[in-house]
């Protein structure tokens, strides 16, 4: 762990500077460019903060969902077994094997849960409004 300042506020001050002194004072492209790099900044520091109960919770979801398996230490080992579950879920969902209406109701939770966890990071805004 490093010491301070955190990456988020290092992330929090470039966002900072960007909203306060760049996009304000700086018409046409540039200025709606800096915007979006203040969104990208928001949007990194939101799935940094929440991306460890998100990866928990999607792993724990396609448990209910598809059978527990055995779950990656490592971060990366996890998003990858994660994308190979989400596959199979793709999979199960296309060939129509949700079977009873208890597998459907835990997938529909699942999918659920996991779109609004996505949301929370991408665009609370917008999960706020829906």
């Amino acid at each position: 762990m490093q010491d301070r300042p955190s990456y988020d506020e290092l992330l929090a001050a470039v966002e900072h500077f960007l909203d306060t002194e760049i996009v304000p004072n700086v018409p046409g492209s540039r200025g709606f460019h800096a915007r979006i790099a203040a969104n990208a900044i928001r949007i990194v520091r939101r799935e940094l903060a929440n991306e460890e109960d998100q990866l928990a919770a999607e792993w724990s979801g396609l448990d209910a969902v598809l059978g527990p398996a055995e779950r990656p230490a490592g971060r990366e080992e996890l998003r990858s077994a994660l994308q190979e579950r989400n596959e199979a879920l793709c999979t199960l969902i296309r060939d129509g094997d949700a079977g009873d209406s208890e597998a459907a109701r835990r997938l529909f939770e699942h999918v659920q849960r996991t779109v609004r966890d996505k949301l929370t990071v991408s665009d609370p805004a917008l999960l706020e409004r829906s």
